[in-house]
């Protein structure tokens, strides 16, 4: 009896020692359902705008559908938490950006995430500095009217954001502590919102990348007054000169630039991860994406997975430096 049992555990053994690699290489290869890929900013932004030109062409790459979700709110962080916490299997990805993985952690005392040890770098689409716009029917036709404005009646002159702690709400911050006036910050769910009430008249001014403010600007329903790169932009909105340009003292050196990344939960297996990484590389290379993406005022970006987050430290690290030096608080 001893014998017989003995002779089955080993036959069922050898059985699963042989079935074992069959049954793995017959496993579907990935992607073999939807990708979901998460906004952590309302529609109508500019990680959404990206995230849906990208999708579609990554989709088609990968032979695989990727479904855009949108989850805005914090900064970011509230996208950003929710996907911290979705499975490591490649079929969840998150488009993040300077606010949720460089600035955030230094805003709010409780994340539900760590920026860095959260998540795995994917892809560094670019990087995108901001422009400062008016409505069209704006008083101030140059940053130094604002300023002047500004510094003659402190705490009038509102200025939107898409939320505390965004880019966008930093660089209002950073300007008015440079130039040594005040501003009423106006926060609101994300870009699209935001813009709306600029041009309508509702708040004063607002800090936006060029994805989202330079089509109203080509349009004439904002005012270009200032971008806040170190040089003026050489693919988009030449004549606007940077805030340096205004001579306003204390804004030598200004200097703010958002940029957009796609990051995949902590623990995505590397190969999926290099996967994705070449086929974006891929489709960002093409002269039809280089052409869209610099025309939004964008750099593109050709890093790694592994030097985007060497970028994103060093960012976590500047934006840390310039908060403290600001004293910039959350209300």
């Amino acid at each position: 009896m001893t014998q017989r049992r003995l002779f089955i555990q080993s036959a069922v053994a050898s059985a699963a020692a042989v079935l074992a690699p069959t049954a793995f290489s017959q496993a579907a290869p990935w992607p073999a359902k939807p990708i979901n890929y998460l906004v952590a900013f309302p529609p109508g932004g500019t990680t959404d705008i990206l995230a849906r030109v990208i999708s579609q062409k990554l989709g088609a790459a990968l032979g695989a559908t990727l479904v855009i979700e949108n989850k805005g709110g914090a900064g970011g962080s509230v996208g950003s938490e929710i996907a911290a916490r979705a499975p490591a299997d490649g079929y969840n990805l998150l488009g993040g950006t300077i606010s949720s993985h460089a600035i955030n952690v230094s805003l709010y005392p409780k994340l539900g995430y760590d920026p860095v040890k959260s998540f795995t770098p994917v892809y560094l689409y670019g990087t995108n500095p901001v422009v400062l716009v008016v409505a069209a029917n704006s008083p101030h036709k140059t940053l130094k009217d604002l300023l002047t404005a500004a510094k003659a009646n402190p705490g009038k002159l509102s200025g939107a954001s898409a939320g505390n702690g965004t880019s966008q709400h930093l660089a209002q911050e950073l300007l008015a502590f440079k130039a040594g006036v005040k501003f009423t910050h106006v926060p609101y769910k994300g870009s699209a919102p935001a813009i709306q009430d600029v041009m309508s008249g509702q708040v004063d001014f607002m800090f936006d990348t060029t994805v989202v403010a330079g089509a109203h600007i080509q349009s004439g329903k904002l005012r270009a007054l200032a971008v806040t790169s170190s040089k003026r932009l050489t693919d988009a909105l030449t004549d606007v000169p940077t805030v340096a340009e205004s001579g306003w003292p204390g804004t030598a050196g200004f200097e703010v630039v958002s940029w957009q990344a796609l990051f995949a939960p902590a623990g995505t297996p590397k190969p999926i991860v290099d996967k994705l990484h070449a086929e974006i590389l891929k489709i960002i290379q093409t002269p039809e994406m280089q052409e869209r993406i610099k025309g939004l005022g964008m750099q593109p970006s050709t890093l790694t997975p592994e030097q985007v987050q060497a970028f994103q430290k060093a960012e976590i690290e500047k934006w840390a430096q310039v908060i403290k030096a600001a004293n910039i608080k959350l209300e």
